[in-house]
């Protein structure tokens, strides 16, 4: 079994990166209220709070913020995917190890994570959330992606609509 070191630091903040195991599926924006449902279950049972997250058709990612006292984001994601996957058979592709664990074969077992440093880490982080749709060519402006927090921050107040817009040719007088 892996030893992987993880960071562990009481309320601080972590960007989180999980993949479906078929990277060309588009489970998660195809089935989005039963991901939400699972998202809501998890937050019930064991809370924290959502500063940035970005649902693409096979990834999640997500910055949290754990209260005091509680570094246990792993089991928060096992929570998660295990009541997205009661929703679905198991993947024929699903590979022995994961069959002899119950495993139904949806999800990559595990999740990138990074502790944010800084005010300027966790602007950085934020901005690659939302403009990752755009980045993976699904669409040409943030605001048209509908499962990300970017419409929650313009709401706020903390971006503009056109925020991470691409520039449109001749738009600038270029």
């Amino acid at each position: 079994m892996s030893n992987y070191r993880r960071s562990r630091a009481s309320g601080a903040y972590y960007f989180f990166t999980t993949n479906l195991a078929d990277r060309n599926s588009k489970l998660l924006v195809a089935e989005i209220e039963k991901l939400r449902n699972a998202y809501k279950r998890v937050q019930e049972l064991k809370p924290f709070k959502t500063i940035a997250i970005c649902v693409l058709p096979d990834h999640i990612h997500a910055i949290w913020q754990l209260p005091k006292n509680d570094v246990d984001y792993s089991s928060r994601w096992r929570i998660l995917k295990a009541n997205f996957s009661r929703n679905f058979t198991a993947t024929d592709s699903r590979t022995y190890s994961k069959f002899k664990k119950g495993e139904k074969g949806i999800w990559q077992r595990r999740f990138w994570e990074h502790q944010i440093r800084n005010e300027t880490d966790l602007q950085n982080h934020i901005n690659y959330i939302h403009y990752n749709p755009v980045k993976h060519g699904l669409v040409q402006k943030v605001e048209d992606w509908p499962h990300s927090s970017f419409h929650r921050f313009i709401e706020e107040g903390n971006l503009s609509k056109d925020w991470g817009s691409k520039v449109v040719e001749g738009q600038y007088g270029e």
